[in-house]
């Protein structure tokens, strides 16, 4: 499988790539396309959290962990003095990022369900949800952000699957085919709970009309493969982007 530093530097090209092309075709503001980039980078971490000890892992219950902190410190502020907010809030940081955490560690394995197209399919309505609902994101960002997300999300099942197969001795690793499926064959009930889970996120998610919309509006001819400049644009768009990020981009030039 591919380790940490190659799926970030292949999220962050795909996704640099992707994001170029989407604002060259009016699909999205230039201005925003940073943002959308580093969605898919984000999404190219994920599948990685069932990773014992993981850096995707950690960082994600650091994060979801000072977001319960702040949520704590917000809901209890008219109620309590500042001494006991900040205990309050404190044990909240704590309790997720250390007793959850371990849980979370115990419960999963991985390449397990996680590790899907059920996998992103759920990660992705859950970043339209919380885009729109508690980042107060425009119905229009909040789906493109998740469509990024999952984007990323595809990018490294499919690099893992790559990295499954050895060219050298023409023959195919023991971890092939686990990466990249429709939904964990070995653990249903996981599979069951995490698709009743996404399907409760669609049903919670604000209308895609206005993704529809703009999708359909979106000047797609403008993107022909067969012509040279238009490459040229969306390359010299998406290094502009990777350099933003710190990534060399002169690994990505034709």
């Amino acid at each position: 499988m591919a380790n940490f530093n190659t799926h970030v530097t292949v999220a962050s090209a795909a996704s640099g790539l992707a994001a170029s092309t989407a604002a060259y075709v009016g699909l999205i503001e230039a201005m925003d396309a940073a943002w959308y980039m580093f969605i898919g980078v984000i999404g190219g971490m994920l599948p990685d959290i069932d990773a014992d000890n993981s850096t995707p892992v950690k960082r994600l219950f650091t994060f979801l962990a000072g977001l319960c902190g702040v949520s704590v410190w917000t809901i209890f502020a008219p109620f309590l003095e500042s001494q006991r907010l900040l205990l309050a809030a404190a044990v909240g940081f704590l309790l997720v990022r250390y007793p959850l955490f371990f849980l979370f560690q115990q419960t999963t394995v991985h390449r397990g369900v996680f590790h899907s197209l059920l996998g992103a399919l759920f990660f992705g309505l859950l970043a339209v949800c919380v885009n729109h609902y508690f980042l107060h994101w425009t119905v229009l960002q909040s789906w493109l952000s998740g469509i990024f997300l999952v984007f990323g999300f595809i990018v490294h099942l499919c690099l893992d699957e790559v990295f499954s197969v050895d060219l050298a001795n023409g023959r195919m690793k023991k971890s092939f085919g686990t990466a990249l499926k429709l939904f964990s064959y070995n653990d249903a009930t996981a599979s069951s709970l995490l698709l009743v889970a996404a399907i409760a996120l669609y049903i919670a998610a604000p209308p895609a009309s206005q993704l529809i919309r703009a999708w359909e509006m979106a000047q797609w001819a403008k993107v022909d493969i067969t012509n040279g400049q238009s490459f040229d644009v969306l390359e010299r768009s998406g290094l502009d982007l990777l350099s933003e990020f710190n990534v060399n981009p002169g690994s990505y030039r034709r």
